[in-house]
């Protein structure tokens, strides 16, 4: 081979030489390659026990819910910090810290499922929200779907909590409004001693289901419905209505509107004399909808609060202390005392990272299986809770009767309730057989 090549006079050496090189040249790229492997290696390593985490803020911030989902943007926002105040989550490997990614969803379906899939993406290891029902129906089915820890934040239509329709890593940290309806109900009749009652729908899964609810009641407590209507989200003339209440001479008058239509008609009821004549009751409310009431107005009406900041007089004390610790805590970052939302926000947040103590994981079957361990208990900022078989809080306080403070007896702007009772446990939820169990 040497003496071919020196006939042909190539150089033998520099032929060496480039063979060389090229060995050279395909040993650096194969380090670089095994480099890029072992970095690759690391990240999945890395990636597999984090020491931070995204979680999902989804939210309808503009359009017509933005008062109400800006509470729970705080409330949710307020569970992160404290979590990170303790130095993180804390996981098996170490502390980790949370950040909460913030979208809005515009109280729309398509932009919300839209920008659910760009969290997803981001690499979100829970998300919740929602102010709109249908969307976040939506969003279970996706999670449904692919696993994803998801914690609707609103107060979703009963047949959700069907059985086979809430996915298996969604739980619901409000009730349906069939247990507002439920609720009102059997305040009216057996707190207030009420047994004729006018009930007033809104014509949707909202107004349908409290309507179903407060019917429940009366026919367990043997009151009577003695007059029913309904109207469309955003109406803001009552006056028919009022006529047709005031006709029928119920002694309660249970209404199911909420926000804005709470504020007209209840305004109205004060206008016309309607509040002089029966007692007024609308069946869920919060502080941002009777600050839009004149106190006058608000005055004498009783309503369920999903949670009241001023618990100062309430019978069961460590609920009380609890509730008091909760609310400092949130006026100071925000200013403002807590409402229901915030609270429901809170507590479903609370729930996620408590799931992914419990989980020693963040892998969504292994978060839904730790929040169901020990028959669902947990403690929330109103008191003992569980989890059910339909992924529905139970709460042993889950509503408080409230009673509206009139000009003379607010001492401050965020004064407006007298807490006066409340409903809870298992009593109060649909059963579990009339929803496929």
């Amino acid at each position: 081979m040497r003496f071919g090549l020196l006939a042909e006079g190539i150089n033998p050496n520099k032929f060496n030489q480039e063979e060389v090189e090229k060995m050279k040249k395909s040993l650096i790229l194969f380090s670089v390659l095994l480099l890029c492997s072992m970095v690759l290696s690391f990240d999945h390593s890395w990636a597999a026990n984090p020491d931070k985490i995204k979680v999902g803020i989804l939210l309808p911030l503009t359009g017509p819910f933005a008062a109400v989902a800006q509470t729970q943007r705080d409330g949710a926002l307020l569970a992160v910090d404290l979590v990170n105040k303790k130095g993180g989550l804390k996981m098996p490997w170490g502390k980790v810290k949370v950040e909460g990614v913030v979208y809005d969803d515009e109280a729309k379906l398509d932009v919300g499922v839209r920008r659910y899939r760009y969290m997803v993406e981001e690499g979100v290891k829970g998300v919740g929200g929602q102010t709109w029902a249908p969307l976040a129906y939506a969003i279970n089915a996706m999670a449904q779907k692919e696993p994803m820890p998801y914690f609707p934040v609103c107060v979703m239509a009963k047949e959700a909590f069907q059985k086979g329709k809430l996915a298996e890593c969604t739980f619901a940290a409000a009730y349906s409004p069939w247990t507002v309806g439920y609720m009102a109900g059997s305040s009216a009749i057996k707190a207030l001693g009420k047994k004729r009652i006018f009930f007033l729908a809104r014509a949707d899964s909202w107004g349908w289901d409290i309507r179903d609810g407060v019917y429940a009641a009366a026919k367990e407590m043997g009151a009577e419905i003695v007059g029913y209507d309904e109207v469309s989200l955003g109406t803001g003339d009552f006056t028919t209505i009022i006529q047709k209440v005031r006709a029928a001479k119920p002694d309660v008058f249970i209404s199911a509107q909420f926000a804005a239509d709470a504020v007209a008609l209840l305004k109205q009821c004060h206008e016309t004399g309607l509040k002089k004549e029966m007692t007024i009751f609308n069946s869920f409310i919060t502080n941002v909808v009777a600050k839009g009431i004149p106190p006058q107005a608000l005055e004498g009406v009783y309503a369920l609060h999903y949670f009241y900041y001023d618990l100062s007089d309430f019978e069961d004390k460590a609920v009380a202390k609890s509730a008091k610790e909760f609310s400092e805590l949130y006026k100071a970052k925000y200013k403002t005392p807590a409402d229901s939302y915030a609270t429901i926000a809170y507590t479903a947040y609370s729930e996620m990272f408590r799931g992914f103590e419990a989980a020693k994981s963040f892998e969504p079957k292994k978060v839904a299986a730790a929040l169901r361990a020990n028959n669902g208990a947990f403690t929330s900022v109103k008191g003992p809770a569980r989890w059910r078989e339909d992924h529905a809080a139970v709460y042993k306080y889950a509503g408080f009767l409230v009673r509206g403070k009139g000009p003379q007896e607010q001492k401050h702007e965020w004064d407006l309730f007298k807490v006066v009772g409340y409903q809870g446990g298992d009593s109060v939820m649909p059963d579990l057989k009339s929803l496929g169990y």
